[in-house]
């Protein structure tokens, strides 16, 4: 199959998803739009909402539409790095036997990351990074496809641990979910509280997933696109010459080069499912908000004059 008829597939595809996750998840449209498009990419994402929200449910429905392995992690404050990758234990044979940890799955969720210590948080890097594990100097190489979605919730503080800058730079997007509107609300309540159960059937398999992951990789960018995508990143750097005034005035810190590759990743997922077989300025636009705002660090009169992130980001557009 050409690589033109395979976008064409994608997009038809990609409805039929859509159509079957809006069985269960009431709204959340750009949510849901944006987890597809990290998992088209092979990125990972950060949802961030209040309770309520359906996070885990919109994984769960995710996972159940793509035909993956689904894992929940509740991380806790006792939660250990073992509890997460496995551990090796002596079997009656009285030789190590290692024993997979909840890790080994396609899909993660990584529910209340920021309730567990460093050194727990930690022990996901590697898998998010390299899709392999390390156990007592064995190394295990992780099923692909392999996607860690997680949550956070943003209003309670109190006994959270923070996910350091390094950790954050690892997922792809940040999401936010927002609270619904009247309309989706009620219908929300009306199918939660029926005995009316909706099946969500299985429109990719994993191998599919990855054939889509190679076919995002091989679609052509304009340079001028790049050099836009590049820019925009400069822009966010406070000590660069590309950066505006309120950049200077509001920001501690910019967003890395990791930025910048995420961006043509996400504009060329962004274009597919969109039956572009290019991407253009507007698709790195539409997905510059979730990909630059959990890596920039905002200055204490941002905070002070309530300047948002979002707004910072908007203004570079």
């Amino acid at each position: 199959m050409s690589d033109v008829q395979a976008v064409k597939n994608l997009v038809g595809k990609y409805e039929q998803l859509q159509s079957e996750i809006g069985k269960i998840i009431i709204g959340q449209q750009e949510a849901v739009n944006f987890t597809l498009l990290s998992i088209f990419c092979g990125g990972h994402s950060l949802l961030i909402g209040v309770p309520g929200l359906a996070k885990t449910l919109l994984v769960n429905t995710v996972s159940e539409a793509l035909g993956l392995n689904f894992k929940r992690i509740q991380f806790t404050p006792d939660l250990m790095p073992s509890d997460i990758l496995g551990s090796e234990i002596l079997d009656e044979n009285r030789q190590f036997k290692f024993i997979k940890g909840p890790i080994f799955s396609n899909i993660i969720l990584a529910d209340e990351i920021n309730r567990t210590p460093p050194k727990t948080q930690a022990a996901l890097l590697e898998a998010m990074q390299e899709r392999s594990v390390t156990i007592s100097g064995h190394h295990y190489k992780l099923e692909l496809p392999f996607f860690v979605l997680a949550t956070q919730n943003p209003i309670e503080q109190e006994g959270t641990y923070p996910l350091p800058e390094a950790q954050l730079d690892r997922f792809m997007f940040s999401i936010n979910l927002e609270y619904p509107t009247f309309q989706q609300e009620v219908q929300v309540v009306k199918n939660t509280t029926s005995s009316l159960q909706n099946k969500v059937n299985s429109i990719f398999s994993g191998a599919e997933i990855i054939e889509i992951q190679n076919l995002i990789r091989k679609i052509p960018v304009a340079d001028n696109v790049i050099e836009y995508a590049v820019g925009l990143v400069g822009k966010t750097r406070p000590k660069s010459e590309q950066a505006t005034d309120l950049v200077k005035s509001y920001l501690d810190w910019g967003a890395g080069p990791r930025a910048s590759q995420n961006l043509i990743l996400a504009a060329k997922s962004h274009a597919a499912v969109h039956g572009k077989f290019s991407p253009d300025i507007e698709d790195v636009k539409a997905v510059a908000i979730p990909i630059l705002s959990h890596r920039i660090v905002k200055n204490y009169k941002a905070e002070a004059e309530g300047i948002t992130i979002a707004n910072i980001i908007t203004s570079l557009l």
